[in-house]
């Protein structure tokens, strides 16, 4: 066998769909790598760990999105962060929220406690677009985007090639004291406060143009969702069909935009080679009651740094690359993202630093527990401030103020919540998912290790954090 043969066939691909070449003066014939993998990444707005049938739900029956965990990956332990905004800068930059600027929810115009909120992320970090971008994808995003509603902020200075969907959250509405809700596509407003009954439905048919559009070129499609957000809104075909209520409509709704999208993509001979995604941007908005989701057997939701805050489901589904019926249990989180798809892509890092890891061998190893990904801690950050930290089945909280439901909500009518404290406390996640029983002074040690752990993770953050983009300041 010619030496070059031997050389091209030891090297690892991830991508398996070849064409033969054949080498001058040899009868042998070698596979060339075809094109990288189309990407879509499905992202929900305040859905629960505990809101899908393949996470425990006995509410909720998401068929499509259990069919996708039988043929893919579940992610048991993957995190996002409290609330919108830092999540979304996270999964685009493979950033912690306070790196770049982003450590709160960003604001609307026009309302007065937005009046310190008004940034949005700055166009030199590069982002995940950007980076696929470099290697010849094509982008589209689709839904929310809640990382500044500024011309220099909006979705195409970030690297998307075309944009449909809202700036922000769909809550921010004139009868909330907010300016009118725009539905774009691009830089034009296409409607103001549109029917939101028909966003997931026309999400969708947007996804599945663009897919079908650019079936033959690699792309990346980010799908944002704007449920299950309150308000919360089903179309006709699938209001009041779940028996189960309106947020189980919602989801049934999200779960069948799924299979739709799915079933996509055999039809245009492309399935085996597109990796898809769907994942949460934090936990369930609890005082919502019948109108919020779950966080199974977590502690508290939406805002908190509590695991039911955070951790979400994540399934990823890939035919051929990652093995069907896999689950992980190790940590992972958005921030990993971006270095995970730029690797299986062809693409280069940032050169600005970030705190993801590649988790490529382990999503397509055969066996996930035999690829564990990098050790690191996970961070816990909410609102800059590092609440806790997580290495291994160790979590420590550092004394700080959390919400909690004082008096839950109804049918739309937000409940209320109120506040206490934290003391220094450390859990078992493997034995204590729910963080019901503070083992801080039994393992006095790996608390105290911990702790130091997070006094030094927060000055370094202080010193290396970068700014967002403020209107006015510009953008050199």
């Amino acid at each position: 066998m010619p030496r070059f043969f031997v050389l091209i066939a030891c090297c690892a691909c991830l991508f398996s769909t070849c064409v033969d070449v054949d080498i001058p003066g040899s009868a042998e014939v070698v596979k060339e790598r075809s094109a990288p993998p189309n990407i879509i990444f499905i992202l929900t707005d305040d859905q629960g760990y505990g809101d899908l049938s393949c996470y425990g739900s006995s509410r909720i029956y998401s068929p499509n999105l259990d069919q996708m965990a039988t043929e893919g990956i579940k992610l048991t332990s993957f995190y996002a962060f409290p609330s919108c905004s830092p999540s979304r800068a996270a999964l685009m930059t493979g950033c912690y929220p306070p790196r770049v600027g982003i450590p709160d929810v960003v604001g609307p115009p026009g309302v007065a406690w937005t009046a310190n909120k008004q940034y949005g992320l700055h166009p030199q970090e590069t982002t995940l677009p950007e980076a696929l971008k470099s290697v010849g994808y094509v982008t589209a995003m689709v839904g929310k985007w809640h990382l500044g509603h500024f011309p220099e902020t909006m979705p195409q200075k970030h690297g998307f090639d075309q944009f449909f969907g809202l700036p922000y959250s769909n809550d921010m509405l004139p009868e909330k004291g907010y300016g009118n809700l725009s539905l774009m596509r691009n830089t034009d407003t296409l409607e103001v406060n549109p029917d939101q009954t028909q966003l997931v439905k026309r999400y969708t048919a947007e996804a599945l143009d663009f897919i079908r559009q650019k079936r033959d070129v690699p792309f990346f499609l980010y799908l944002a969702h704007s449920m299950p957000h309150v308000p919360i809104f089903a179309s006709d075909d699938f209001l009041e069909k779940s028996g189960r209520g309106l947020y189980a409509d919602v989801i049934a709704e999200i779960d069948a935009s799924v299979g739709t999208l799915l079933a996509e993509l055999k039809v245009q001979g492309i399935d085996e080679n597109t990796l898809v995604i769907f994942t949460s941007d934090n936990g369930p908005w609890l005082t919502y009651g019948n109108h919020a989701g779950s966080a199974g057997p977590f502690r508290e939701g939406k805002g908190t740094t509590w695991e039911g805050g955070m951790r979400v489901p994540m399934i990823a589904r890939w035919p051929g690359k990652i093995s069907a019926g896999s689950v992980s249990h190790h940590p992972a989180s958005l921030t990993d993202i971006l270095p995970t798809l730029v690797s299986i892509a062809g693409a280069g890092l940032p050169e600005k630093k970030i705190d993801g890891r590649d988790l490529t061998a382990h999503l397509t190893s055969p066996a996930p527990a035999a690829a564990p990904p990098p050790d690191a801690p996970m961070c816990y950050y909410r609102s800059g401030n590092l609440d806790a930290v997580r290495v291994g089945k160790w979590k420590l909280h550092v004394p700080h103020s959390f919400r909690y439901v004082d008096i839950v909500g109804n049918d739309a009518v937000s409940g209320n919540y109120a506040y206490r404290d934290t003391g220094l406390e450390l859990y078992d996640l493997e034995g204590d998912p729910g963080e019901k029983y503070n083992v801080a002074e039994k393992f006095p040690e790996k608390t105290e290790e911990l702790r130091a752990l997070i006094e030094r993770l927060q000055a370094e953050m202080e010193t290396e954090k970068r700014a967002p983009f403020r209107p006015g300041e510009g953008v050199s």
